[in-house]
């Protein structure tokens, strides 16, 4: 791969401009424990915990030459998820000298730090969907997570997390790398980073708070636990050069009207797909297919049938939605709002787009109980179909490819956006005592030992989605019946994991939990408050805590959930255009006057700021 970056010259008379080459460099984390390679998740023993996380962001990365010249790529950044194989960062354009040191900074300078996330582009290593370490407020980027399990000498195994941030200088770390255009592997000895950390229930967490000694000993841990392997010089291998990843045909019909996707100005920019854009015909056609019940195998049931849209997207009160023939599913529906800005799809994740997704409930047994060659005939057959198949996509043919396309243009425009959160941010209301404790409570950890007893709700459902996990075990089995995760991945380490779901409009979505074990949002605070069932997947940050959970007293719990209840958008839910017995039938699709632009129109144009930032610390 070949590119032309500008980089910065470091010398002691100042900065000098030039053009670089073309080669690359691919350096290349290798995480081990005292020499050995790290094994993730991991059972833990006496003196080495288990390792469940080790993410961290990449800036400053510089290079000397033999002369003693630093060169510094200006604007590179990078995120490491060691768990997930996230392991190497690339410079582009580094020349054919050879160098002879690296150097680089774990964490932002504070600038950078203190920048509004909703500023970057959806790829970015700085986007909070993309590196998962900006959990909201004005607190600025987590700059390195550690987290895992530790055995005490007594009792159950227990949680540690280490989340490294601040207002301080990045880490800087500096190693000898004879080096020329290839990859080179750099060692990050995890062992290093627990040096003089006794792990006991004193020493389990760290938020990085002014004064806290622990985080200041880690930070010094991080900057000597790169080293080369074993000691040796750095391995270095040849450039190979990677072909870019193929995409998919961009299919829209010509003059088609583009749909104008509005979201608040807080939300993370999303990452809507550049191969089907959003267009006023495709959005109205993917909303006639979501309320046509013909597309079942029985005739009888739509995608709104389990997905209604005045009850948050979900089937109200029923813990398994019952199929178009009488099956009963085995996991509670999801809701559909913000999809635009999900990673991954379905409970365990198995789907890795929307439009991958939108097929599987189709032909499910338990579910639709269709088949696509069915479903794409019958829309092939229909002449209302099939102008709206060619007002979207520019021609009357119509494949599977095309109603999945449809399907994701409506579903991606389900923005929840406009709460009483948020109108205390846009409007300047006012929460309520109540509602105010219940937010500083969820937005504050509990850390007893540093004064602080907040519900520790944030480390999950942070930021301005209240989603900043992707996948947890969040301690509903001591025996998870349903692996969840592990069922997609094939690792252990996954079992009783699921998708973290996003908190908005969590009051309209009950049940709750991927089996719809909770009926109410009391049951689901009393669980992380006293129910928490301990296994070898326990999430962390559940982890760490006493037994059971978080101890919250009765009128704690009422403030969390008078808080959870703020995160409602009351906007109208759409509609099928002429409702009745079949939902929609085979009519041209006309949408009530004023509603698609007043949809569209909820959010100003003008950035909305902030959410409340999180209290500085919440004490009782």
């Amino acid at each position: 791969m070949y590119h032309t970056i500008l980089l910065i010259a470091l010398a002691a008379g100042g900065l000098v401009l030039f053009g670089a080459g073309a080669a690359e460099l691919r350096v290349e984390i290798v995480p081990q424990w005292a020499g050995e390679t790290l094994t993730f998740d991991a059972a833990p023993a006496a003196g080495r915990p288990s390792i469940n996380r080790l993410d961290f962001l990449v800036s400053e990365v510089a290079l000397r030459d033999a002369a003693g010249i630093w060169s510094e790529a200006r604007e590179f950044f990078a995120v490491i998820k060691a768990r997930d194989g996230q392991l190497v960062w690339t410079l582009p354009a580094v020349g054919e000298a050879r160098y002879t040191a690296v150097r680089f900074a774990v964490g932002l300078a504070p600038a950078l730090n203190a920048r509004d996330p909703a500023s970057f582009a959806p790829t970015h290593p700085l986007h909070p969907a993309v590196n998962g370490l900006h959990w909201g407020g004005t607190s600025g980027y987590v700059f390195l997570a550690l987290e895992g399990h530790w055995r005490p000498a007594e009792g159950a195994t227990r949680g540690f997390s280490y989340h490294l941030a601040g207002p301080e200088l990045p880490m800087q770390v500096e190693l000898a790398l004879p080096a020329v255009a290839g990859v080179a592997q750099v060692a990050l000895d995890v062992a290093t980073l627990f040096r003089g950390v006794s792990l006991v229930e004193a020493t389990q967490s760290t938020h990085s708070r002014a004064g806290d000694p622990l985080a200041a000993l880690l930070r010094r841990n991080v900057v000597s636990a790169f080293v080369s392997p074993a000691g040796a010089p750095a391995r270095f291998l040849p450039a190979v050069a990677r072909a870019a990843p193929s995409a998919s045909p961009r299919i829209i019909a010509a003059g088609a009207t583009p749909y104008r996707f509005s979201y608040p100005a807080y939300f993370p920019q999303p990452a809507l797909p550049t191969d089907n854009p959003l267009t006023e015909p495709g959005v109205e056609l993917g909303r006639a297919l979501y309320f046509d019940r013909r597309l079942s195998g029985a005739g009888n049931q739509s995608c709104a049938t389990c997905h209604r849209p005045e009850h948050g997207f979900i089937d109200p009160q029923r813990r398994f939605s019952r199929g178009s023939n009488g099956a009963v599913g085995t996991r509670n529906s999801m809701p559909l709002t913000n999809l635009a800005w999900n990673p991954t799809f379905f409970w365990d994740g198995r789907a890795a787009s929307l439009r991958q997704q939108v097929l599987q409930p189709l032909e499910n047994p338990a579910e639709m109980n269709a088949r696509l060659p069915t479903v794409v005939g019958f829309l092939r057959g229909d002449a209302g179909y099939r102008e709206r198949f060619a007002a979207a996509f520019g021609s009357a043919e119509i494949n599977a490819d095309l109603l999945a396309r449809a399907l994701e243009q409506f579903l991606l425009t389900l923005v929840a956006g406009d709460t009483k959160l948020d109108r205390t941010v846009r409007d300047g209301i006012v929460l309520s005592e109540e509602e105010q404790r219940g937010f500083e409570l969820f937005q504050t950890e509990y850390d007893p030992r540093r004064g602080l007893f907040g519900a520790d709700c944030f480390h999950c459902h942070g930021g301005a989605l209240f989603r900043s996990q992707t996948f947890a075990n969040n301690g509903l089995d001591a025996v998870p019946a349903d692996w969840g995760r592990a069922l997609v991945t094939g690792l252990a380490a996954d079992r009783g994991k699921f998708a973290v779901p996003s908190l908005r409009n969590v009051a309209r979505t009950a049940p709750y939990m991927h089996d719809g074990r909770f009926h109410t949002l009391e049951e689901v605070v009393a669980h992380y408050a006293s129910g928490v069932q301990r296994s070898a997947t326990l999430d962390p940050n559940l982890a760490k805590h006493p037994d059971g959970g978080v101890p919250l007293s009765a009128e704690d719990q009422r403030a969390l959930v008078a808080f959870l209840r703020t995160l409602t958008d009351d906007t109208p839910p759409p509609r099928p255009a002429q409702p009745g017995p079949r939902e929609l039938g085979p009519r041209p699709f006309a949408p009530p006057p004023g509603e698609l632009r007043a949809a569209r129109g909820r959010f100003p144009d003008r950035p909305l700021g902030h959410l409340p930032p999180p209290p500085p610390e919440l004490t009782r």
